[in-house]
């Protein structure tokens, strides 16, 4: 779960590290009555990368101009989200920028700190391009990050003196916040020295969708869209892509392996929902009731292989809520044949190989889609 930098700022602050003092506004009009020091930078709030290219920052040396970027910051669309809120906050002198940041290794099994002299870019164009300027180091369990390992990392970036306690200072914070609040990523970039002092003047915060229900002070996730938020809710693992054709399976890898299928016959998913092992006629409703609520959607391919799952209460659910768009069942395993009669008592057709499952699915997109646009 992402959190927008003046989120992730206010868990920075939280556990002691240097930020600047900043609003987040969703008007320029709120400007006028800010108590900051000009000159400020206005910043988009959104869930990508790349809002500075895109003209979602920009400086500004006076309340009237600061206004103005806001206005023109405020409703841009970055990489297909739009900016609804910006962060207002004081500019800062930057004398020299670094990368710092905790990330889970899934590779190693471990925790791994990433440093860099070269802040204020993306990382991995520093180690594609500098791999030697990336400074490494793991992170045992059950130490943590001590001092004496953050003063190794700020040695190697070239901090001597004060500036290296500061240095430690804020990456055994970083860590305590990382650890802490299960997070994925907790990422600085850039580190900034600013007058003699490190400030964290970009924040990026990930957290770890599985320990969401140990803290309970989480802003929502502003990631899913309504329908995502409506599948979590009941349980339910949904997705949404881009496509015409609505695909429920039962198990990650059969809905991956669903998605290659449509693939491969030149159709297009707009969504997957995931009914998990041991779905229930109720699942299966609920499921069919979410997916076609994705606007576009021409088709509905379902490819259930029934192993907990049992065919007979899929196909229940399927008769209960039947499809509103033209569908493509792909219905065996576990009671193959009683979920097949139900399907055909309903008259509804239902078929045994996925292949020729997704074929038919993306046939009836194609046919919706025609019939469109001779309307």
């Amino acid at each position: 779960m992402k959190l927008h930098e003046y989120q992730a700022k206010e868990y920075f602050a939280r556990y002691g590290l240097p930020v600047q003092k900043g609003v987040v506004i969703d008007r320029a009009e709120q400007i006028a009555g800010l108590a900051l020091r000009y000159p400020v930078v206005i910043k988009a709030q959104v869930l990508v990368g790349g809002r500075g290219k895109a003209g979602g920052v920009r400086l500004a040396s006076t309340p009237q101009e600061a206004g103005e970027r806001a206005r023109a910051i405020l409703g841009m669309d970055i990489k297909g989200e739009r900016v609804a809120r910006v962060l207002v906050a004081e500019a800062a002198d930057i004398e020299r920028e670094y990368y710092f940041a905790f990330v889970t290794d899934r590779a190693a099994g471990r925790v791994a700190a990433i440093a860099s002299g070269e802040g204020g870019v993306e990382i991995e164009t520093v180690a594609r391009t500098a791999p030697e300027k990336i400074v490494r180091a793991e992170v045992d369990p059950f130490l943590g990050f001590p001092a004496y390992q953050a003063r190794v990392v700020g040695r190697r970036l070239g901090f001597a003196g004060a500036a290296l306690e500061e240095f430690v200072r804020i990456a055994t914070a970083l860590y305590r916040l990382y650890w802490t609040e299960d997070a994925d990523l907790a990422e600085i970039n850039p580190l900034a020295l600013v007058g003699g002092h490190l400030l964290c003047v970009d924040a990026k915060l990930v957290l770890d969708d599985n320990a969401l229900y140990r803290h309970a002070e989480t802003p929502p996730n502003e990631e899913m869209t309504e329908l995502e938020a409506a599948a979590r809710r009941a349980g339910l693992a949904y997705v949404e892509l881009d496509g015409d054709i609505a695909v429920i399976g039962n198990g990650a890898g059969l809905v991956m392996s669903t998605l290659d299928l449509l693939a491969h016959f030149g159709g297009r998913a707009a969504n997957f929902l995931d009914v998990g092992g041991g779905a229930s006629a109720e699942a299966m409703q609920t499921a069919l009731g979410i997916v076609q609520q994705k606007p576009g959607v021409r088709a509905v391919f379902i490819n259930i292989f029934g192993g907990i799952t049992r065919c007979d209460d899929v196909a229940r659910g399927i008769v209960e809520n039947p499809p509103k768009v033209p569908a493509s069942i792909r219905l065996t395993g576990t009671n193959e044949a009683q979920g097949q009669q139900i399907l055909k008592d309903a008259g509804i057709a239902a078929g045994l190989d996925p292949d020729e499952g997704a074929r038919v699915a993306v046939e009836l997109a194609r046919r919706g889609a025609r019939a469109r646009e001779a309307r």
